[in-house]
C-alpha cells in the first residue's frame, strides 16, 4: 500500500520507463496471481496431501490456516516495510522468501515441515504484496493509464481463487500434489530477475516498525485458532484447549494496549471510532469465515464423497467465480449509485446467505445439480456486496491512515478466514466424532460434520447481515463516494479497479 509521500514525491516517475511499463505490469501481476492462487490452490490437493503426510482431518486446516495467518497478520508489517526500507528491495526480498518456502514445502517429508514452510510463504506474501501494489502506483501516471492497470489487477484478484482451483487440479491429477508449491518456484525466480532489472527503488525513510503489534495480534488469532482445532478432537473441556483459547485472549488484549501507547501503531485504533467502518471490518470477518469454511470442505465433499477428479473438482468452481465477477462488476456500474450502499450489502448478502443454507442439504447421494444453485448464489450476492462493503470500509479515512485502513481491510479477510476456519473445523469435529472406521460409515460422518459446519457457516453469514443492518448509516453510494478521497480510492485495487471502469 503505497504511502501518500511515495504518491506525490514520484509522479513523473512513470515517464521515464515508457517500454518497460509492459513488463512491470507483468511481474507485479504475476506477484498478485501467486499470492491469491495459493490461498485456494492447494484446496484442491487436501485429501492428497491428508493421505501423503498423514494429517488428522481437523489438522488437515492447518495447511490453509497456517498461510492465511501469517499473510494477514503481517501485512500492516509488510507495508511499513516498504515504506521505511524501500519498496523494491522488500518486494524481492518477500517474493525470494515466498519461492523458497513454496520449494520447502513442496519436498516436505511431514506434516510440521509443511505448515511451517506454509506460514513462510504467508510471511513472504505480506511483503511482497504491499510493495506490488505501491508499485503499481507509482509507475502509472494517474488516470485512464493507472485505472486500465488496476482494471487488469482487479481481474486477477478476482479471477485468481478459480485459476487456483483449476490449476491446482491439473497439477494433482497429472503430477502429484507437490506441484501446487513446486509451481511457484520457476515463476518466483523469473520475477525476481525481472524486477531487479527493471524495477527502480523508492526513497527509503525514518520511522519505526511496530513489530510487537505483529507478532501479539498474529500469536494472538494463532493461538484461538489452534484452541477451536484442539476442541475438536480432543473436547472443550481439554487443559490445553483452554489455555489456548486464555493465551490468546490475553495476548489480543495485550495487543491493544500496545497499539494505544505506540508511536506509530501497525494498526491505529482511531479507525475503529467510525461505527459504520467498524462495521464493516466485522462483517468482512464473518463473510470470510464462512466462505474458507465452505471451499475447505467443498472440496473435500467433491472428492471424496462424489469421487470427483481433482480437475473435475477445481471446475466445479467456475459458476461461483463467474457469478462474482458478474454481479461485481453490476454492483460497481450502477447499483450503488442509485440505491447506495448499505441496500446493495444487505441484499447481496441476503443472497449468500440463502445459497450457503442450501449447502446444508447435501447429502451422500448428492449431484452437482444440487450444488449449482447454490454456489452461483453465493458468489451473486457476495459479488453484489463486496464492492461497497470495500467502499464502506475506506470512507472518511484520514489521508495519514490511508495505507493502514486499506490494508486493514485485507487483514480482516484473512484473519476472518483463518479463525472462522478453525471454528468450522471444530463443529465439523464435534459431529462427526466417534463415527466407525469403514468406508461407507466413514463418509456419512464426513457429510454430517460438513453439514454442520455447512450450518454455521451460514450463521456466520447472517451474522454479516445482521452487523451491516443494523450499525451502517443508510447513507446513499454517491454520498460515501464523494466522502473517500481519491488518493485513498485507488489504495483497495479491486474494488477502485472496479468503481472506476
Amino acid at each position: 500500500m503505497p504511502s501518500v509521500a511515495t504518491l506525490v514525491a514520484l509522479p513523473g516517475r512513470a515517464t521515464q520507463h515508457q517500454p518497460r511499463r509492459g513488463l512491470v505490469l507483468a511481474i507485479i501481476l504475476a506477484v498478485q496471481l501467486m499470492v491469491v492462487l495459493d490461498a485456494t490452490i492447494v484446496n484442491i490437493a487436501l485429501p492428497d496431501i491428508a493421505g501423503a503426510l498423514h494429517f488428522s482431518p481437523a489438522n488437515l486446516s492447518w495447511v490453509i490456516t497456517a498461510y492465511t495467518l501469517a499473510f494477514g497478520g503481517f501485512l500492516l508489517l509488510g507495508a511499513r516495510a516498504g515504506d521505511l526500507l524501500g519498496r523494491r528491495r522488500v518486494f524481492i526480498a518477500g517474493i525470494a522468501l515466498f519461492t523458497a518456502a513454496s520449494f520447502l514445502g513442496g519436498v516436505a517429508p511431514w506434516s510440521g515441515w509443511l505448515l511451517a514452510a506454509r506460514a513462510l510463504q504467508g510471511v513472504g506474501g505480506a511483503l511482497a504484496a504491499p510493495s506490488a501494489l505501491a508499485l503499481l502506483m507509482t509507475m502509472f501516471r494517474e488516470g485512464q493509464e493507472r485505472v486500465r492497470a488496476l482494471g487488469w489487477y482487479t481481474a486477477v484478484s478476482i479471477g485468481g481463487g478459480a485459476i487456483g482451483l483449476i490449476l491446482g487440479g491439473l497439477l494433482v491429477q497429472w503430477a502429484s500434489w507437490r506441484w501446487v508449491l513446486f509451481v511457484n518456484v520457476p515463476i518466483g525466480i523469473i520475477v525476481i530477475a525481472l524486477a531487479r532489472r527493471l524495477l527502480t527503488e523508492t526513497p527509503s525513510r525514518n520511522g519505526h516498525f511496530d513489530v510487537r503489534g505483529a507478532l501479539t495480534s498474529t500469536l494472538g488469532v494463532t493461538s484461538l485458532a489452534y484452541g477451536f482445532v484442539r476442541a475438536a478432537t480432543s473436547g472443550w473441556g481439554d487443559a490445553v484447549t483452554m489455555a489456548a483459547f486464555a493465551a490468546g485472549v490475553v495476548l489480543l488484549a495485550t495487543f491493544v494496549l500496545l497499539e494505544r501507547r505506540a508511536p506509530e501503531p501497525i494498526t491505529p485504533l482511531r479507525l475503529f471510532a467510525d461505527r459504520s467502518r467498524s462495521a464493516s471490518y466485522i462483517a468482512r470477518l464473518f463473510l470470510t469465515a464462512g466462505m474458507f469454511g465452505m471451499f475447505f470442505f467443498l472440496t473435500q465433499f467433491l472428492q471424496d464423497v462424489l469421487h470427483y477428479s481433482p480437475i473435475k473438482t477445481g471446475l466445479a468452481f467456475l459458476p461461483f467465480t463467474v457469478a462474482l465477477f458478474s454481479m461485481s462488476q453490476l454492483s460497481a456500474r450502477g447499483l450503488m449509485q442509485r440505491f447506495g450502499a448499505k441496500p446493495v450489502m444487505v441484499v447481496g448478502f441476503s443472497v449468500s446467505t440463502v445459497g450457503m443454507l442450501l449447502m446444508t442439504q447435501l447429502a451422500a447421494s448428492s449431484s452437482y445439480v444440487s450444488l449449482l444453485a447454490p454456489l452461483m448464489l453465493f458468489g451473486a450476492g457476495n459479488g453484489l456486496a463486496f464492492v461497497p462493503l470495500t467502499s464502506t470500509s475506506l470512507s472518511g479515512v484520514r489521508q495519514e491512515d490511508a495505507g493502514a485502513a486499506s490494508g486493514l481491510v485485507n487483514v480482516m479477510q484473512q484473519l476472518g478466514g483463518a479463525l472462522g476456519l478453525a471454528v468450522l473445523v471444530s463443529v465439523f469435529g464435534t459431529a462427526a466424532r466417534g463415527a466407525a472406521q469403514s468406508i461407507t460409515v466413514a463418509q456419512q460422518a464426513f457429510v454430517t460434520g460438513a453439514d454442520h459446519a455447512f450450518i454455521a457457516a451460514t450463521v456466520f453469514v447472517c451474522a454479516t447481515v445482521v452487523v451491516l443492518a443494523v450499525a451502517i448509516r443508510g447513507r446513499r453510494a454517491s454520498a460515501r463516494a464523494a466522502a473517500v478521497p481519491s488518493w485513498v480510492r485507488e489504495l483497495d485495487a479491486p474494488a477502485t479497479a472496479l468503481i472506476e471502469s
